[in-house]
Formats: C-alpha cells, sequence, structure tokens
C-alpha cells in the first residue's frame, strides 16, 4: 500500500498485488505515471475500470498513429541508407536533391 500513496494513488479495497498488476499492464501499454494514474482516480468512482482504461487507450491509440508516418518514412531512409553507394558528399547531396526533386519526402502534419 505504501507504494500507492506518493504516487497519489488512493488506499482502496483491491490488494496491493493487483493494483500493481494494472499499473504495470498501464506502463506496458506506455502509458505515463500520470495517465496510469488516471485509472486510479480521475475517474468518477462509478465509471468500471474498463471505461477508463478504453478512454485511456483510446487517446493512446490516436498519439501513437500520430507517431506511425514519421517512423515509417524514417526507415525507408534509413534502408536507404544501407544501400549507399556515394564516394563523397557531393554525390549523396547530388542524389538526395535529385531524389527529393522526383518524389518530396513527407513532413509531419
Amino acid at each position: 500500500m505504501r507504494y500507492f500513496v506518493p504516487l497519489g494513488l488512493p488506499n482502496r479495497s483491491c490488494s496491493p498485488l493487483k493494483r500493481l498488476a494494472v499499473l504495470e499492464f498501464a506502463k506496458e501499454c506506455g502509458f505515463t505515471l500520470a495517465e496510469a494514474r488516471q485509472l486510479f482516480i480521475d475517474f468518477r468512482d462509478e465509471a468500471p475500470l474498463s471505461e477508463r482504461l478504453q478512454r485511456l487507450a483510446r487517446k493512446k491509440i490516436t498519439e501513437l498513429e500520430a507517431l506511425t508516418e514519421p517512423v515509417a518514412v524514417m526507415k525507408d531512409l534509413l534502408e536507404r541508407a544501407q544501400r549507399c553507394q556515394c564516394i563523397d558528399f557531393r554525390e549523396c547531396g547530388r542524389r538526395i536533391l535529385d531524389r527529393v526533386k522526383r518524389n518530396p519526402i513527407p513532413r509531419g502534419r
């Protein structure tokens, strides 16, 4: 129980082990401590945990989807870099500029 007090997590009727299991699950899902804290205290008392978790999950999925496109672009560029055969900066810069003219790199929204 003492672990919940510094986090602002109230002492409820559920065992500390079960509450820690939920907290660990939230961590594995990528929730910040502030987000995970919402599972415990930032909802009205009668709201079932599933409702709380689903609401936070929807928000986190939206955040992850916003990261997907830039990560895919970076991965593509890194894969291209692995095939690089340029001998100097002049050749590399020319190839990059030629490719950007043909197919601009998507930037953030």
